[in-house]
């Protein structure tokens, strides 16, 4: 007989221990706990977790029994699950960094991480994960915006020395620049769009290049494309036009424009929120 799975026994309870303000809107959060020893080492550089706020009023600890929580409260005092990349992770001193793209006052895990101070606790479940730029492969195209920084970083960071492509990253602000660590021969271009409206902006870009001369043999090309849901579905369009094969491709869209998260997830299901 299996053994029953505890509830939570998947959750991460870390302490804050600095945060730092890489640009205007970009503040990364660094935490530890003993449990990161077993943080998963899944290989993928979109490795990514579930963050989980749960109201402190209610003073509850962690873990927390999520199916408990959302069977008995209201709607409006549920626990709130976001989804964040992991920037790094360093299992043998028990830390996580976490990037989070701040937007004001408005939100949950991009407010709280604006005012979080040494010593507040969060929680976290994970890691998943899909992605992992193939060394083996003649060029890279990575394209997305600030959401998507922290996945194209870690992923530049893997590449050997040797390795060619380009990386588009949109921006709305020039002092959202950050200095990446990348191979030579992988240009990082920082796109400034001013004009949010403009979902073709960063599709322009990857469709400009530079490309090889071939994208349709196995291992001429790999593409990671994340960010903001129509702008990526613009740059799906590109992707077909070129004849990039599927299998050479990881896209997907991490939030929508005019959508809150739980809208923007729940559309994910329907038709709107699909990029094939």
């Amino acid at each position: 007989m299996a053994t029953p799975r505890r509830q939570g026994a998947d959750q991460h309870v870390l302490t804050v221990d600095s945060t730092e303000w890489l640009t205007s809107h970009l503040v990364r959060v660094n935490a530890s706990g003993e449990s990161l020893a077993d943080f998963g080492g899944n290989g993928y550089t979109d490795a990514y977790v579930k963050l989980l706020f749960v109201d402190s009023e209610l003073g509850l600890e962690p873990p927390y029994d999520l199916a408990a929580l959302r069977a008995s409260l209201p709607a409006d005092r549920r626990p709130v699950v976001r989804t964040y990349t992991v920037r790094r992770v360093d299992r043998a001193a028990r830390g996580l960094a976490i990037d989070f793209v701040t937007h004001g006052d408005t939100g949950v895990a991009a407010v709280w991480a604006a005012k979080a101070a040494p010593g507040d606790r969060l929680v976290a479940s994970g890691p998943g994960g899909a992605y992992a730029p193939d060394p083996a492969v003649d060029w890279h195209v990575f394209a997305g915006d600030l959401s998507a920084l922290p996945a194209i970083a870690a992923a530049l960071e893997t590449l050997p020395s040797d390795a060619r492509g380009v990386a588009h990253v949109e921006i709305a602000d020039p002092s959202d620049v950050l200095e990446l660590d990348h191979p030579a021969d992988v240009t990082v271009n920082w796109l400034v769009n001013t004009d949010e409206s403009d979902t073709a902006f960063l599709a322009r870009a990857v469709a400009g290049g530079p490309w090889p001369a071939a994208v349709d043999a196995p291992g001429a090309v790999q593409v990671f494309a994340h960010g903001e849901r129509e702008s990526v579905k613009a740059i799906r369009a590109v992707l077909r036009e070129r004849g990039v094969p599927r299998e050479a491709i990881s896209i997907s869209g991490y939030w929508a424009r005019g959508r809150t998260e739980d809208l923007f997830q729940a559309e994910k299901r329907e038709p709107i929120g699909r990029i094939d």
